[in-house]
């Protein structure tokens, strides 16, 4: 079966009644490929295979398998979303794994950072190939893959993300609804189907998770203290009414101490550093400028709430000479 392509002549996505009538669309050639078929979908609460969890429920209900694999690098309450809005207001059929323990025994002492992403990749398809051996009578594989995707594919910037790495086995015909849409399309029509605006807006995340934000060998407190300190930013800057203009924005807490003060006594403790950046591709990225106050106030409630962290720091590096992510 040939892949779809974007039409030349495609109407940029940028309304309700646009995405509705996308919607109407795909819901009917999904279930022409689909038929009495199931599917799987490996759902990581992403925008992308949120929004195509969200199509395929209301295109096939039940013939759809959600799996939400949680690999303990997911953000704070992100895996208590997915299992809230999936299951409990879709009512999806959702399996959820807690592989935490597994991916961070795999992980332990690890430190480069090629060598970590290759372990969680591949601890990834190990827990969904075992999770799909358990269901008899799939025949497609959902994706969340997006027309950036096949772009970035094509001029060779970036691996495709298709069903590579599965067994022969467990080869199945891809279902991608938002395969020929654009991030900020796929945005509009995630609200037309309903998702939380928290889901829709969710910033890009990396596959590797707080993986790549715990620099060196990851530890179960470091990796604790990333989540916190990101929590804390991203409610900081929510309040500040930055959430929606600054395209990327968390912290990172590196595998050093330094020393401080705390109740009186000395302490080594972790520094904590801080990520907001502005891009329209990802290619290159200019630093936001956040106001100070909003920095001291990230300084108290960091310092203060994640008893671990005795230091705030600013990354003021654009890309290049940096990268977005620390690994």
């Amino acid at each position: 079966m040939a892949l779809e392509v974007r039409p030349a002549t495609m109407t940029r996505i940028t309304t309700p009644q646009l995405a509705r009538a996308y919607i109407d669309e795909r819901i009917d050639m999904l279930r022409a490929q689909i038929g009495d078929k199931k599917v799987l979908l490996a759902l990581s609460g992403g925008v992308d295979s949120s929004v195509v969890a969200a199509m395929l429920i209301r295109a096939i209900g039940k013939q759809l398998t959600c799996v939400h694999v949680n690999h303990g690098l997911l953000r704070k309450g992100e895996p208590e979303q997915v299992i809230r809005v999936f299951r409990g207001e879709m009512d999806a059929n959702l399996i959820y794994v807690d592989a935490v323990d597994r991916f961070l025994d795999q992980l332990a002492g690890v430190t480069d950072p090629e060598q970590k992403r290759k372990i969680i990749g591949k601890t990834f398809i190990d827990v969904f190939v075992e999770e799909a051996r358990k269901l008899d009578g799939i025949s497609f594989l959902g994706q969340g893959t997006i027309w950036p995707d096949i772009l970035e594919s094509e001029a060779g910037i970036k691996a495709h993300h298709n069903a590579g790495g599965l067994p022969d086995d467990l080869r199945f015909e891809l279902v991608e609804p938002v395969r020929i849409l654009f991030k900020d399309e796929v945005r509009v029509v995630g609200r037309e189907l309903g998702l939380p605006e928290s889901m829709v807006e969710r910033q890009p995340f990396p596959g590797p998770g707080l993986g790549v934000r715990c620099p060196g060998a990851i530890t179960r407190d470091r990796l604790e203290a990333v989540r916190e300190a990101d929590a804390i930013l991203r409610e900081e800057f929510a309040a500040a009414g930055l959430a929606g203009k600054v395209w990327q924005y968390f912290t990172v807490v590196p595998d050093f101490k330094s020393t401080g003060i705390r109740d009186g006594k000395r302490v080594f403790e972790w520094p904590c550093i801080i990520r907001a950046v502005n891009t329209t591709d990802a290619m290159t990225a200019t630093v936001e400028e956040i106001p100070f106050a909003l920095m001291q106030k990230l300084v108290s409630r960091i310092t203060a709430e994640v008893r671990s962290v005795n230091r705030v720091l600013y990354d003021f590096t654009p890309k290049p000479v940096a990268t977005i992510e620390w690994e």
